[in-house]
């Protein structure tokens, strides 16, 4: 069997440290590319230590540097980016990486015959959806630059397959979360924010009434997504990865009351708030990876509190 190695952008990160195992359990070997900035660098020299883990130590920005690393690598996995917060107080920078970076390492993979990328895009492409759940042909109207950056990214990656044959898959993410998560991650600050003040015997502050939504889908359950992503059959395609439930803020405060064990009630502060609700269609998921998610939001929130 030839050696099949990945090129990993973003390898240092949250996400990473739950696909890198997998990675290597299924016989690939792995390329880290990340400049560490957000990098995780003690579980990465865990990684490295295994003898079948690199780290480069660079920027995605740096079109030669994406270009040598990638040679030799069979499969690319793509998650080097700036986080969504970020984007808007910082548009240049965004752009700056999450564009440049995108297409340098698109265009690399592609000139170097890469077998299958596959893209961390978001759910955030859809921006705010006119109905659920949420399906990868519906209209796309991104919000921020980094939404706008994934959608380009995907664009992008139409345009390589076309012209160079690119094979791709571009995952849109919905709310990942689990152990090892930054306590600031955008997505999932309202879990730590809840869990912290359930462990100070505080109740959780809810604004509006808790009607928002978000797709909550834990980490390990992505990370076999990735993986799945990296060796389909069909390729060539958007592919939502979520559970499908919608979870209220509201609901979410009531779970994590439960698992903390604290007799308090949560607080609504009254004001008029977007109500944003999401829920992924994960047909295509099943469809084109043999992907489904395993682990319900009530364990998932549950393995949180209790580990962390």
């Amino acid at each position: 069997m030839s050696e099949k190695k990945v090129l990993f952008t973003g390898g240092g990160g949250f996400i990473a440290a739950h696909v890198i195992p997998l990675l290597l359990e299924g016989g690939y070997t792995v390329r880290i590319f990340d400049n560490m900035t957000r990098g995780d660098r003690s579980r990465v020299n865990e990684f490295v230590a295994t003898g079948k883990v690199e780290l480069v130590e660079q920027d995605v920005r740096y079109g030669g540097a994406v270009r040598e690393a990638i040679r030799g690598c069979t499969h690319v996995i793509h998650f080097a980016t700036v986080s969504i917060n970020k984007s808007i107080a910082d548009p240049h920078e965004s752009i700056d990486i999450n564009m440049t970076g995108n297409h340098n390492v698109f265009a690399a993979a592609a000139d170097e015959g890469v077998e299958r990328l596959v893209f961390a895009s978001t759910a955030s492409v859809y921006g705010e959806p006119k109905r659920l759940p949420m399906h990868e042909d519906d209209e796309l109207r991104p919000l921020t630059p980094y939404c706008i950056s994934k959608r380009a990214g995907e664009d992008l990656l139409g345009f390589y397959e076309r012209t160079k044959g690119l094979s791709w898959n571009a995952l849109r993410f919905f709310n990942v979360y689990g152990p090892g998560q930054k306590i600031e991650a955008y997505y999932t600050s309202v879990i730590n924010h809840f869990i912290q003040r359930l462990r100070a015997g505080q109740p959780p502050v809810i604004d509006g009434r808790g009607d928002q939504s978000m797709d909550f889908v834990h980490v390990s359950d992505l990370a076999r997504a990735v993986v799945a992503a990296l060796e389909s059959e069909r390729a060539d395609v958007p592919i939502n990865i979520g559970t499908g439930v919608d979870t209220s803020i509201a609901a979410l405060a009531k779970i994590l009351i439960e698992a903390v064990g604290v007799d308090v009630q949560p607080e609504f502060n009254e004001r008029d708030v977007l109500v944003s609700r999401r829920a992924a269609d994960i047909g295509r998921a099943r469809e084109v990876l043999g992907w489904e998610p395993r682990i319900t939001v009530e364990e998932g929130m549950r393995a949180l509190v209790r580990d962390s």
